[in-house]
Parts: structure tokens; sequence; C-alpha cells
């Protein structure tokens, strides 16, 4: 796998149709389109947020990740239909986990939409613990966090909170 790297401008069409693809099974079961599904890409690139894996000039994973006062916020991450099962998606998660130590964060949370409990399964094996749930913009949401980096610079596990 390529490591990711930030997305370029001229990107940002091709990361929207990428995440859009990615969270279309979604749809039904929670009855309307996710938020990144509405993102404005443009803007996440402008700001430095968004980073890609590809191969061969084709997008095959998306993250987008965004500083916060309490820590490193996972807000999406996207693996397209052909990628999936391959380990991209945990390798992003690993990348924001790393991205996370270097930039001197103590925390790297996310939220998930309640309905999605495959990908809160997967948060969990991550290490991943739930802090609390909230409607957010419309969306019952599952919050989602891991702190305090080890010796070795990787985070482990929160107690919750």
């Amino acid at each position: 796998m390529t490591s990711p790297r930030r997305a370029r401008p001229d990107e940002a069409a091709a990361l929207r149709a990428l995440v859009r693809a990615a969270y279309a099974p979604w749809v039904p079961l929670i009855g309307r389109e996710p938020g990144p599904m509405g993102d404005d890409y443009a803007a996440r690139i402008a700001a430095g947020q968004a980073w890609v894996v590809e191969r061969d000039g084709a997008l095959l994973g998306a993250l987008v990740i965004e500083d916060t006062p309490t820590g490193l916020l996972v807000d999406n991450v996207a693996v397209a239909r052909e990628a999936r099962g391959t380990g991209l998606g945990r390798a992003l998660m690993a990348f924001a986990e790393a991205e996370a130590v270097r930039r001197g964060h103590a925390s790297i949370w996310l939220y998930t939409h309640e309905k999605m409990t495959t990908n809160i399964a997967l948060y969990e094996r991550l290490g991943f613990v739930e802090t609390h749930r909230a409607e957010q913009s419309g969306f019952a949401r599952v919050f989602m966090a891991k702190a305090r980096p080890t010796r070795n610079g990787t985070l482990r596990p929160t107690s919750g909170g």
C-alpha cells in the first residue's frame, strides 16, 4: 500500500466521489445520507485536512483529520469498494494515530452513527472506547476516543469518559 499523502486541489471531485460511493450503502440503514457525503472537500483540501491513498492514479482511500482542542478528530475514513478487505481502512486509522502523536495530541477521537455497528466494532478492535452518545446535526452519534501515548509513540485506549 502506498502511504497516505495530502490531497491536491484538483482531486476534490474525485475525493467527493470516493466518499459518496463508500458511504452509499449506509443510506438505507440510517435513512439519509451520512454527513461525509455532503462535506466540502475543496475546503477540506485547502485546510490541509484531507489525505488520500492512490494506485495508478485512482483514489482508493481517504482520511479527513482535524486538529481540535480535545485531540485529533478523525472526521472521515473512506475506502473504495475495490480496496475493501485489504487492510487499507486500518492503515488509514494507524496513519491518523501516528499523526495525532506527531502533532502532540494526547488523544484521537471520532464519531459514527449508532447504526453503523460494524464500524463501531472495528474502532473497538483498534482500541477506541465509547465516551458518550449524542444527537448531533440530526444524527444519533456514538463518540469514541483513544488516549495517552505509550512509550513507543502509539496511543492506548482510554478508560472512557
